[in-house]
């Protein structure tokens, strides 16, 4: 017996010792530190096994690969960009005083520049996109650029990848960037046909394959369609069945997504082009004219494309939600499958229904991730409490990331209102100052409130013991999930 308790002992304290050392090697927040150190004592061998997967940073050459982009190559297109801008600009002519102060922080913080007049078309159901997409890609001529987190190898993106092949045989170059863990299950050679064919694809950041690098952290969760130059896909769609609501579990997939006509493209094309050359590093796209062929419309809405991610400590798509947030006046209503916000998000959000804005968060009925829905719940109990309206959305799966406020202000994209979003993912959205469109996507809100079930404070009170304590473990996991 004494020597099986020195053993144990040994191990335990072993054990410790090797959990302070991988968490304080790396700076962190101190809630993941937290975090890592509950999971990494607590559950030895099992905490370690979990932190290969989820707690490994991604190494500093790859990120020197992404921050390297942000200053070559682009350079000229950005500073010729700002020039076309500036010679007419006056955002007080473009956008609401309420709005401008968001205007100047993406401006600041991401050179993400006020772009006017696009013309934008909100897609709320699967098959109305892969209709509209496929026919825009059918008509490419020049460059077909798509970058998405999950393409899968199913119906729809056997389908796409036949395009594709057919579009490179024309002549039109074709290239394919893809997170290889998002795309789980997709082997590299599935696009070989379209290699065969002319066109190229590679996992973002060279990455072989999903168990060649187990790291959950850290994916390219953009979702990006540039064609011609010209048009713009962007949003919360990937490409997979699901989507389509072809997968029982899931049921219908309610996601937005935007379909873009104007100087918004620059936003698109220049980080799919950055994020292209930071993974296909011996071929290298200069940029030319030949990527920005923007066509002048007479559209409503004025916009900014706005990219966030590991390689910068600016958070700009976090600093814009709160931006937007701290603005509201009359009504902010948000959309989100997954609802783990920080501190700063929470007392924003607090403050916001304190003052009297009409806060609504929309979140889905179902998981997708048991901890992560368990943490979801738990923060949109904490929110009830205070008086903000939670909507279940009932009608299958809830998986857009939108955000409306007031009557002129709207965000839509890849981001969702959680850590991972916030500090661990590549994400992009779009913020769009057009009170057309965002009253057409208020009324989207309002549609789905319909096939919504208010779920109150007192609600969430008479759930059950056990969930309520997965919740609450759960949430001690928020920094890391």
């Amino acid at each position: 017996m004494n020597w099986a308790h020195i053993i144990f002992e040994t191990i335990v304290y072993l054990n410790a010792v090797l959990a302070f050392v991988t968490v304080f090697r790396e700076p962190r927040d101190i809630s993941a530190t937290w975090a890592w150190l509950l999971v990494l004592v607590f559950l030895p061998i099992v905490g370690f096994i979990a932190y290969a997967f989820v707690g490994r940073r991604l190494p500093k050459n790859r990120l020197f690969q992404i921050q390297e982009q942000e200053q070559l190559q682009l350079d000229e297109r950005l500073a010729l960009q700002r020039a076309e801008l500036s010679s007419e600009r006056n955002e007080a002519d473009s956008v609401t005083a309420q709005a401008l102060g968001t205007v100047n922080l993406f401006i600041e913080s991401d050179q993400a520049f006020l772009t006017r007049n696009n013309r934008v078309h909100v897609i709320s159901d699967g098959k109305a996109l892969f209709h509209n997409l496929f026919e825009d890609i059918e008509r490419a001529k020049q460059t077909i650029h798509i970058e998405f987190y999950t393409i899968y190898n199913d119906e729809i993106g056997n389908d796409l990848l036949q395009l594709l092949i057919r579009k490179a045989q024309e002549g039109v170059a074709v290239r394919v960037l893809y997170d290889s863990w998002g795309s789980l299950g997709v082997q590299p050679r599935f696009y070989d046909p379209l290699r065969a064919a002319g066109g190229e694809a590679y996992p973002f950041l060279q990455t072989r394959s999903a168990w060649a690098d187990f790291r959950l952290n850290f994916r390219d969760h953009r979702k990006i369609v540039v064609i011609d130059g010209a048009i713009g896909y962007t949003g919360g769609f990937n490409i997979g069945d699901q989507y389509l609501g072809r997968k029982k579990k899931f049921g219908y997939w309610r996601d937005t997504h935007l379909r873009i006509v104007g100087a918004g493209i620059y936003g698109l094309q220049s980080r799919f082009i950055r994020d292209w050359n930071a993974t296909s590093r011996l071929k290298p796209l200069n940029v030319t004219n030949e990527f920005f062929h923007i066509t002048k419309v007479k559209g409503d809405t004025n916009m900014q494309i706005v990219s966030s991610g590991p390689d910068s400590d600016r958070e700009q798509i976090k600093m814009g939600y709160l931006r937007l947030i701290n603005s509201a006046q009359k009504r902010l209503w948000i959309q989100s499958p997954y609802l783990i916000p920080d501190d700063s998000i929470l007392d924003a959000l607090r403050v916001a229904v304190g003052s009297g804005v009409d806060v609504r968060i929309m979140i889905p009925s179902k998981p997708d991730h048991p901890f992560v829905y368990r943490a979801t719940e738990y923060y949109a109990k904490q929110l009830a409490r205070v008086g903000v309206k939670i909507f279940k959305y009932q009608n299958g799966f809830l998986h857009a990331k939108t955000m409306v406020v007031d009557d002129g202000v709207a965000s839509v994209g890849s981001a969702n209102l959680d850590f991972r979003s916030f500090k661990l993912n590549f994400e992009i959205n779009a913020f769009l100052y057009d009170p057309k469109l965002t009253t057409e996507l208020a009324k989207l809100f309002e549609s789905d409130m319909r096939v919504s079930q208010l779920t109150t404070y007192d609600d969430f009170e008479q759930q059950s013991y056990w969930r309520k304590f997965k919740q609450i473990f759960s949430r001690l996991l928020s920094p890391i999930l």
